[in-house]
């Protein structure tokens, strides 16, 4: 390898590291479907059952949607939101932080409240969970834990499987925004086959 041109080293390189970015690729891709592969699993139990559950209660509700979340699940929550509001569902994202500081008025007793958060626990949170319970808003909830403040709180929780996030570290988002977005995208799509918003 000592009498390769640069130009040759950089080729081989390069090529070393595509190597190792497509193994990356790889075990992102896998955790992902392991875990979505657990979702569709989960659908002949209890999950299939709360699914059924939160659709009904977004269905129900008179008023709008309101998506909220922190950090990645923020980022998630706006999606879900801006498919729902394009599927026939009207819905908005608020923003945790803003809410603590006057938003919070945006949320109706018509309204129905979807929160993400991976550990359930988000502070910036707990003003929206007080508010609806002090106005039985309906809650729904995806986390990955049951028994947390969020999980105890909602109405219905979707929870998300305990896979493991690609990242080396397990700390980045990942696995577990993947799965969060695709439970979204499921309500939504739900919403709108129960209400034929592409019928004739």
């Amino acid at each position: 390898m000592t009498n390769l041109s640069p130009l040759d080293l950089m080729a081989h390189t390069a090529a070393s590291s595509s190597v190792s970015d497509h193994a990356v690729a790889q075990r992102v891709f896998a955790l992902a479907a392991e875990g979505l592969q657990t979702l569709i699993d989960g659908l002949s139990g209890p999950l299939g059952d709360r699914l059924v559950a939160a659709v009904d209660c977004l269905e129900r509700a008179s008023g709008r949607i309101i998506v909220t979340g922190m950090g990645k699940s923020g980022h998630i929550g706006r999606k879900i939101a801006a498919t729902l509001a394009s599927t026939g569902a009207p819905a908005f994202f608020v923003h945790p932080g803003e809410a603590s500081h006057g938003d919070l008025g945006m949320i109706t007793r018509d309204d129905v409240v979807l929160a993400l958060s991976n550990s359930g626990e988000t502070h910036e949170l707990l003003d929206i969970l007080a508010y609806t319970r002090r106005f039985q808003i309906p809650l729904v909830a995806i986390t990955r834990q049951d028994a947390s403040t969020l999980g105890e709180s909602a109405d219905v929780v979707l929870p998300l499987p305990n896979t493991a996030e690609a990242c080396p570290n397990g700390l980045a988002p990942t696995t577990s925004t993947t799965l969060a977005l695709a439970l979204g995208d499921a309500l939504a799509v739900a919403l709108l086959e129960r209400r034929n918003f592409f019928g004739p």
